[in-house]
């Protein structure tokens, strides 16, 4: 099930604190998937980052067990987020067309991608043990953190 209001109203602030003046993006990622993790039961969080000069996405910072290092377009849930521009919800992912499981025990999962400069630099990739684990509610709570990511990417970055 989707996180309650009241989890979200706690971790969203938090998460928001940890990228306040913060200029590496690799401490800035790695930090809030570490308190995403610690906060919730989601299975694993973390983050791919686009590698534009192979046209995949490359593991970046994470919490949970060991995960793909490269994901191709085309084939599964980040891919569909990185292609689409566009949130993934998916209920159960064995029923996703190309699923990738890097992790036999995600049953659900949730990707909403990271724009800057008007293209997908990144995707937010959280995976759940649980079906049905997620929800547009999610999507939304998440919004302030993962707009805040955008918002601050090119000064990461450099």
């Amino acid at each position: 099930m989707s996180l309650n209001d009241e989890t979200y109203a706690a971790l969203i602030p938090q998460a928001l604190a940890l990228l306040e003046g913060e200029p590496s993006l690799v401490a800035n990622l790695a930090n809030v998937s570490a308190l995403l993790k610690q906060a919730t039961d989601w299975h694993w969080v973390g983050f791919y980052l686009v590698d534009f000069d192979r046209d995949e996405l490359a593991l970046g910072p994470f919490q949970g067990p060991v995960a793909c290092t490269r994901l191709r377009k085309g084939k599964g849930v980040c891919a569909a987020a990185w292609e689409t521009s566009l949130p993934q919800i998916v209920a159960n992912v064995h029923e996703f067309p190309g699923h990738v499981a890097c992790s036999a025990a995600t049953n659900a999962e949730l990707v909403i991608p990271i724009q800057a400069a008007g293209r997908v630099v990144a995707v937010l990739d959280i995976d759940a043990l649980d079906f049905d684990a997620f929800s547009h509610a999610d999507v939304d709570a998440l919004r302030p953190l993962t707009s805040e990511i955008e918002k601050s990417w090119h000064q990461w970055e450099a």
